[in-house]
């Protein structure tokens, strides 16, 4: 039984499993690689994108052709060359001819070949007609003139094309998408008259950077108007690196208060970009939209109206808005990968696309211009031998008509070439009159010129260069067209925060002692006479608008915010702050503070310590708050005070003991957090022990009163009284007078 399988497996190979399947991977990856994903740099194209354009040529449907059905030309590609799904075919194929996804179209399609609306509605390849466009010619010219190399097709019984010999670099004008194993490639359109000036450049160039090429390049070309807004420099560094995005933005107008947008980023769907403003509308994102409409047409394929709510709504932000939250605006993926002429894929820079462009261009028109050469030598060699028949022709036809050999009789007796002898006696009776010599002898001599002129520019690169050129113009001048997408710069878009979106009004937000909040509309209340809980109590309130944040502040020197909208409202008694707030254990609630994120903020503690903080530095969306001033050992935090203008102002430092100082604010430094400069001197054991601390520190300008309170005993300073308290920051200060050795609390009245 043994010796019966082993003679069984005999002359097998024997492969480890996962062996086999890393080889059959690897196999997968590089066949999806080089014949599906990626195009070629010659012509620009991928494999079924180059068997398509083939098929339709070989079907005889050129432009000038009628239309045939496209179940026509998919059939004949995936029998002869691709043998895959005609549905991945025929979508190849809807792509060439769509003209808001082809910068330059390849296919003329006739029927329903999708909107932009949709790219997928397009109708089944049985109701489709199609043919090649004028512009397909580019790549097909010059097929048939020896200009490329041919392979078998998957069964051997046909040739098809390597490549096609284009005569413009394609890679670039219509570009393409693809996902690889591994790989992708992303590569924008660009303008056929600004690349084809680009690669002339360099061949007069071909060290030019990519720099000096983005003179004539400005940047990618897409089938629409919009506009691009990348900066020149990322643009710069896309080319440079082959990597990067660029980013297009809808163009809209105003007319009659309204907002017409007139065209849309690349593949941006009008019909999803009206949905996303309506969900915004609806989840109340947008109050100050009254109203869409698609009003596109015929005669203006992209019309979307935007209708605002009033005339006092600020059109340039809501644009901004949306350009941010709609696909209004679009970032694009670029990653120029491509399989370059030694048949390797690879990310390139632009001057080195052009560059291998080049000399691919050259070495085909150098392959036409020597196929020609060798059919003009050829036909010139046979002219030579029908010439010698003529001028001896009754000796040619006794020749014929007598010998029984007459091909060798007529090569020994003119000295003929087998293709010469051949051609003689393949000669029509009727063209033995005698005009004939005459147009052999003009043959003849246009053949001559031509040769020569052919030896000629395969002599010199020089004049092969200038061949290119003039081909590549008149290509950019029977194709050029003015760029579509204009390049401009722009304002980065900004989305509306939520604080955009709420009304500015008038706002008053009380804390009381036990820590609950509240906000109520207006500044003219008067906070001590809400209701509180049973043995709670006004503490401080913060006057402010709806749309800002009120900033809290702790004893453990932390701060938070809260956007005030959210609050409760002052006709209930509040919710704990420790509801939505996490302070350390222990911890009270201090202060509150409100107003514009720039206004200054003396932070203090009654260590003696203090600086400026700005009300923006001091926000924080984490529940737990930040770290906002540091208290030294003893310390306790002071109420925050905010206060307009840091000049003229001065900052009046009070003790429990009774003194004084008194000196300008802008000696303090301004701190996002920290502890801060000495304000006035404390000795630390009286602090420890509670003996002296900073009572108060308050900031006075012009045109206001300061009230410092002892008992029932008051003492009303303006800003001339206080001179006598002047002094340097950090001394212990002046005493008050007699009466006012222990000060209860400082307040500041009037407006400054």
């Amino acid at each position: 039984m043994t010796d019966t399988i082993d003679m069984s497996l005999e002359g097998l190979e024997r492969r480890s499993l996962a062996e086999f399947t890393e080889q059959a991977y690897l196999n997968y990856s590089m066949y999806v690689i080089m014949d599906r994903a990626l195009p070629h740099i010659g012509d620009g194209l991928k494999p079924v994108q180059r068997r398509i354009i083939y098929a339709m040529s070989e079907l005889g449907l050129k432009a000038s052709s009628k239309y045939k059905k496209s179940a026509r030309t998919v059939g004949d590609v995936i029998g002869k060359f691709h043998p895959h799904g005609d549905s991945a075919a025929y979508e190849a194929m809807v792509l060439m001819a769509q003209p808001f996804s082809y910068r330059y179209p390849l296919v003329d399609g006739q029927g329903n070949w999708g909107s932009p609306d949709d790219p997928k509605s397009f109708a089944a390849m049985r109701y489709t007609e199609s043919k090649l466009t004028r512009f397909s010619e580019v790549l097909l010219a010059e097929l048939g003139q020896g200009t490329v190399d041919w392979k078998p097709n998957f069964d051997g019984t046909l040739d098809e094309p390597m490549v096609l010999p284009a005569q413009v670099p394609h890679v670039l004008l219509n570009g393409t998408t693809g996902i690889a194993v591994g790989m992708a490639t992303d590569i924008p359109p660009h303008n056929l008259r600004e690349v084809v000036s680009a690669a002339i450049h360099l061949l007069d160039e071909p060290r030019a950077s990519v720099r000096e090429l983005c003179q004539h390049i400005k940047g990618p070309d897409y089938p629409t108007e919009a506009e691009i807004i990348s900066p020149r420099e990322d643009i710069l560094s896309v080319y440079e690196t082959g990597r990067g995005s660029i980013r297009m933005r809808a163009v809209w107008t105003r007319e009659d208060g309204d907002i017409i947008v007139t065209a849309l980023p690349f593949q941006a769907s009008p019909a999803k970009i009206l949905e996303q403003i309506a969900a915004q509308m609806q989840a109340k994102k947008l109050p100050m939209v009254a109203d869409l409409r698609d009003e596109s047409d015929h005669e203006n394929p992209t019309r979307l109206v935007i209708v605002p709510r009033s005339n006092r709504v600020d059109l340039d932000a809501l644009m901004s808005h949306l350009f941010a939250s709609t696909d209004l605006e679009r970032t694009y993926r670029v990653n120029l990968n491509m399989i370059g002429i030694d048949g390797r894929p690879a990310v390139k820079a632009l001057n080195t696309i052009l560059n291998e462009w080049n000399g691919f261009r050259l070495a085909t028109v150098r392959r036409r211009l020597e196929h020609r050469l060798d059919k003009v030598l050829k036909r010139l060699h046979i002219l030579e031998g029908l010439l010698v028949a003529f001028l001896n022709i009754d000796e040619v036809i006794a020749i014929i008509r007598y010998e029984d050999e007459p091909k060798a009789e007529l090569m020994r007796r003119f000295d003929l070439s087998d293709v010469q002898a051949e051609a003689i006696l393949e000669l029509k009776l009727r063209h033995l009159a005698k005009l004939e010599e005459m147009k052999i002898r003009g043959e003849q001599d246009e053949l001559a010129t031509e040769r020569d002129e052919l030896e000629k520019i395969l002599g010199s690169n020089a004049r092969l260069k200038t061949l290119v050129k003039k081909e590549l113009l008149a290509v950019a001048e029977a194709f050029g067209d003015e760029r579509r997408s204009p390049i401009v710069s722009r304002a980065e878009a900004q989305a509306f925060s939520e604080k955009d979106l709420i009304s500015s009004e008038p706002v008053t937000v009380v804390l009381s002692e036990k820590g609950w909040i509240r906000a109520a509309k207006g500044h003219d209340i008067d906070p001590a006479s809400l209701s509180y809980k049973s043995g709670d109590h006004f503490f401080c309130e913060a006057k402010g608008r709806s749309n800002q944040n009120v900033v809290v502040l702790d004893s453990s020197g932390r701060s938070y915010s809260l956007a005030s909208h959210t609050l409760p409202s002052a006709r209930g008694q509040g919710e704990p702050l420790t509801g939505r707030l996490s302070p350390p254990s222990g911890a009270t609630f201090t202060g509150l503070l409100m107003g514009e994120d720039t206004s200054p903020v003396l932070m203090a503690t009654d260590a003696g310590y203090g600086f400026i903080a700005r009300l923006g530095d001091l926000q924080s969306k984490n529940r737990a708050g930040k770290a906002a001033i540091t208290i030294p050992r003893g310390g306790r935090v002071l109420a925050p005070q905010l206060f307009e203008g840091l000049e003229d102002a001065l900052i009046v430092a009070v003790s429990n003991e009774g003194r004084m100082l008194v000196f300008p604010v802008t000696e303090l430094p301004e701190l996002a957090k920290g502890k801060g400069n000495k304000i006035l001197s404390i000795p630390a054991t009286r602090l420890q022990s509670r003996e002296e601390f900073m009572l108060a520190a308050t900031v006075i300008r012009p045109g206001q009163q300061l009230m410092v309170h002892s008992g029932k005993r008051y003492l009303n300073m303006n800003l001339g009284d206080l001179d006598h308290y002047r002094g340097e920051r950090g001394r212990r200060g002046n005493e008050l007078p007699r009466g006012f050795q222990k000060v209860d609390r400082v307040e500041v009245a009037g407006n400054g």
